[in-house]
């Protein structure tokens, strides 16, 4: 095992891999239930169905999905482990999800098409974008690009990233809210105890008891992101485990209800994949659909939409093989990441084998970092992730009896960690303050990685021309800059 993982040459051991390995999985297991639901539209009971589609076909799609997502999930992350050789997974990406739902199944209901070869034509725009980021994997072109961005960037994206999951983990306990004017806000607790007797928008009165509850997950994620401290501060390495397994009992003490599960719908998840999501990608109609239909609009926009998922995913990869390799101290001298290129050929590999198996793009996951500052630094972590995910197939609903409120603690102290990578940027020269400070700030205010790293990239290239500080290594950043402009003016996402 050391011969092929290194494990004690990286500072680390089979335990602490084990704990970071299933870390990462927790953190990341909502992907189960999250990317069916995202790319199905919320499946036999989603909102499409609301507006009138078909509720069987719905949930076949949902069905197939769920199988794919954990099958990409486990070849991806065993990808990682035995190509890489890093503590990373893999999955299917939130937002190209919503994107290839919006794009390709709900734009083939309003446009009259078949559900199932609108859902199998966006596989084929997956599967093509796969080759591409194939290709640019090969070639070194991944790499190239990766390193040669502006140094104040390579500090500001791990920080960025940071933030970016810090908010998920506080979005997700929901001990940030929206708000109609202020946009974002913290939980309203003096509100939902103002709310016990007053009637909801359904028409019941609330209760204390359902007040109670909205309140529990709160106070649980919290509790969770101050053991993780004091855990860490005492040097427990498997802190963020035990936060999450004694947050998880915390919650449904507090609740003062078991968990529960349902395993008779797994047959029919399995009968649904192999009917309409596995090898649908090679479907005749599927092809025709992807270059003529209505709702994709032809050659033209089915080439600009292979480009939009290789950018999107591209730089959402990079970010997090930055931020993750960072929070690692995985970096070589130059302060890129070890083995960035086998990362990016594994990350290609998988979207490839994700379009096969039914779903949307498979990319490196930023919930990664969670297992990596739980010890994780070697490909063993990997396995063990995948083994849970794989675990899942046949025991999913166990999966979910983890509660978002106790995996958000670690989301959140991920973000602590990685913050201090911005101390690193010079903010008295501004051609890296400014650039640096918008690619920290909007990976979480646009919730995006991939624009984070886009619009900063725009802010270096002009700062950089109009100061005379433009030389020929910024070409790269240029082209990136300009391939998001176009992104931001041509694609709604």
């Amino acid at each position: 095992m050391e011969k092929l993982f290194k494990i004690n040459e990286r500072g680390s051991n089979v335990r602490t891999e084990i704990f970071a390995g299933i870390t990462t999985f927790f953190a990341m297991a909502y992907i189960i239930f999250v990317n069916p639901t995202q790319v199905a539209a919320g499946g036999a009971t989603g909102w499409l169905v609301a507006e009138g589609a078909d509720a069987v076909t719905m949930g076949k799609i949902w069905n197939a999905v769920y199988i794919g997502s954990i099958l990409v999930a486990v070849v991806g992350t065993l990808l990682m482990a035995f190509l890489a050789n890093m503590p990373f997974a893999q999955a299917c990406g939130m937002g190209l999800n919503s994107f290839f739902c919006t794009t390709f199944v709900v734009g083939a209901y309003f446009s009259g098409a078949d559900l199932i070869t609108g859902y199998q034509s966006g596989l084929v725009i997956i599967l093509l974008s796969g080759l591409v980021f194939l290709i640019l994997s090969i070639t070194g072109l991944r790499e190239y690009v990766a390193k040669s961005m502006p140094d104040c960037l390579k500090k500001a994206i791990p920080a960025g990233i940071g933030l970016f999951i810090a908010m998920i983990g506080f979005k997700n306990a929901g001990i940030i809210e929206a708000n109609l004017y202020t946009f974002v806000q913290f939980f309203d607790f003096h509100g939902v105890i103002n709310s016990i007797g007053q009637e909801a928008a359904d028409g019941h009165v609330i209760t204390t008891l359902e007040a109670w509850h909205t309140i529990v997950p709160v106070i649980v994620a919290f509790i969770g992101v101050i053991i993780i401290a004091i855990l860490s501060k005492k040097g427990v390495k498997s802190s963020v485990i035990i936060s999450i397994v004694a947050s998880t009992v915390l919650y449904y003490v507090m609740m003062w209800e078991l968990p529960s599960f349902d395993i008779s719908s797994i047959g029919q998840s399995f009968k649904d994949f192999e009917e309409i999501g596995l090898f649908g990608v090679f479907k005749p109609a599927a092809w025709e659909a992807a270059f003529t239909s209505e709702y994709i609009g032809g050659v033209f926009s089915a080439i600009m939409l292979v480009i939009v998922f290789c950018l999107v995913d591209m730089f959402d990869t990079v970010g997090t093989i930055y931020g993750a390799s960072a929070q690692a101290g995985m970096l070589d001298e130059n302060g890129d990441p070890i083995n960035i290129n086998k990362s990016m050929l594994c990350d290609s590999i998988g979207t490839l084998c994700g379009s096969v198996f039914g779903t949307s793009t498979c990319t490196t996951f930023v919930e990664s970092a969670s297992g990596v500052s739980a010890g994780g630094r070697t490909g063993f972590a990997s396995v063990i992730t995948a083994a849970c995910f794989a675990i899942c197939l046949f025991l999913s609903p166990l999966a979910s009896i983890i509660p978002s409120a106790a995996t958000a603690p670690a989301l959140i102290f991920v973000g602590v960690l990685m913050a201090k990578n911005f101390a690193k940027v010079d903010m008295d020269d501004m051609l890296s303050a400014v650039p640096a400070f918008l690619a920290l700030i909007m990976m979480p205010l646009t919730y995006s990685i991939s624009n984070g790293i886009g619009i900063g990239a725009i802010a270096y290239t002009l700062i950089a021309i109009f100061t005379g500080k433009y030389t020929k290594k910024d070409i790269v950043v240029t082209l990136i800059a300009l391939l998001f402009i176009f992104k931001f003016f041509f694609v709604t996402m």
